[in-house]
């Protein structure tokens, strides 16, 4: 009995610090303010000059507005295979996009990469 819980003991002892890190290592991104998010639908309206895409979630009403920059990484994808680089210009309306970012206090997601679907088309 006393070898348990002198086991139990030493486990707490060695389990609570790793833990600690654990949450200290994910307060930093908390801390930004920023959420990262994902959406996923299809484009059903663009705007270039205002760098945006509107997207509508696949079997839903719901929009999103998506905002790119010169950062936001563009790539075309089929499912189960090793994405290419794209640029924006091969994006149209129309088009199935997984968008992955940050959403800002607005609900716009800002995007750090856009796929363009290519299975199903």
């Amino acid at each position: 009995m006393v070898k348990k819980l002198l086991t139990l003991l030493f486990i707490s002892v060695i389990a609570f610090p790793l833990s600690t890190l654990a949450c200290a290592q994910e307060a930093p991104a908390q801390e930004k303010g920023a959420k990262e998010a994902r959406w996923e639908g299809h484009i059903i309206r663009s705007s270039k000059d205002q760098s945006t895409l509107t997207v509508r979630k696949v079997g839903s009403s719901a929009e999103k507005i998506v905002q790119y920059d010169s950062s936001t990484r563009w790539v075309s994808q089929e499912h189960g295979k090793k994405p290419n680089d794209i640029d924006a210009s091969q994006v149209k309306d129309g088009d199935r996009v997984i968008c992955t970012g940050t959403l800002d206090k607005d609900g716009v997601l800002h995007a750090t990469l856009i796929s363009k679907r290519l299975t199903g088309m």
